[in-house]
C-alpha cells in the first residue's frame, strides 16, 4: 500500500516548485514587457491564478520576484557567453566570442529591459555587480589567466584586466540597450576588436 502521507507530501511540495515556476515566468514576461514600476504582485498571482499571499510566500514581495528573475536571466546570459566560447579551442578566440556575446544580449528585449536597463536601478549597482560577476564576469577571469598561461598576453594580474574589461563591456551593453542605431552592435564589436587587440604582445596577429 502506497503512503499517503509521503505522496500527500510529495504533490504539495510539487505543486509549491510548479506554483513558483509560474510566478517567475509571469514575472519574467510582465517585466520584460512592462518594466518593474509598472507591474502589480497581485496582477502576476492572478495571472496565474494564485493568490497574492501565495506570491509572497514564494518571493516576499515584488522586488524578491524581481530578484529571482534577474538571477534566472543573469544564469542564462552566463551560459550564453560561456556557449559562444566553448565553440572554439583557442583561448584568444574564446574571449573574442565571449565578449561578442556579451554585447549582443544589449539587443535582447528581455536582457535589454530586465538586466540593463531595470536591475542596476532596483537593485542597485552592488548587488547587480555581484549577481554579473557570478555569472557571466567569472568566464571572463577564467579565460584571460588561460591567455596568461598560453603566453597569449603579457604575465600580469588578471584582476585588473578583467575589472576594467568587464567595466567596459557593461557600460557598452547598458549604451546599447538605450540605443535606437542599428549600427550600434556592429560598431562597438569593432571597437571591442580594437580593444581587445590592445592585449596582444608585440608581434602577435591582430585582427582587422
Amino acid at each position: 500500500m502506497r503512503d499517503e502521507g509521503v505522496d500527500g507530501a510529495g504533490t504539495r511540495a510539487e505543486r509549491r516548485e510548479a506554483t513558483r515556476r509560474a510566478l517567475l515566468a509571469e514575472g519574467r514576461r510582465r517585466f520584460a514587457a512592462d518594466g518593474y514600476h509598472e507591474v502589480a504582485l497581485t496582477e502576476v498571482a492572478g495571472a496565474v491564478g494564485v493568490t497574492k499571499g501565495a506570491a509572497y510566500h514564494h518571493f516576499g514581495s515584488k522586488a524578491g520576484l524581481f530578484r529571482a528573475v534577474v538571477a534566472e536571466v543573469q544564469r542564462e546570459l552566463g551560459e550564453r557567453v560561456a556557449a559562444a566560447a566553448e565553440r572554439y579551442d583557442e583561448p584568444w578566440e574564446q574571449l573574442r566570442a565571449g565578449c561578442r556575446a556579451f554585447l549582443a544580449a544589449g539587443v535582447d528585449p528581455v536582457v535589454r529591459r530586465i538586466l540593463l536597463v531595470d536591475a542596476p536601478a532596483v537593485l542597485g549597482w552592488d548587488e547587480w555587480r555581484t549577481m554579473d560577476e557570478e555569472a557571466s564576469a567569472r568566464h571572463l577571469a577564467e579565460v584571460l589567466e588561460a591567455l596568461v598561461e598560453s603566453g597569449g598576453i603579457a604575465d600580469q594580474p588578471v584582476t585588473p584586466v578583467a575589472r576594467l574589461l568587464s567595466g567596459a563591456m557593461n557600460e557598452a551593453a547598458l549604451w546599447l540597450a538605450r540605443s535606437a542605431d542599428p549600427r550600434s552592435l556592429e560598431e562597438t564589436e569593432r571597437a571591442l576588436d580594437r580593444l581587445l587587440n590592445g592585449l596582444r604582445l608585440p608581434g602577435d596577429h591582430l585582427r582587422p
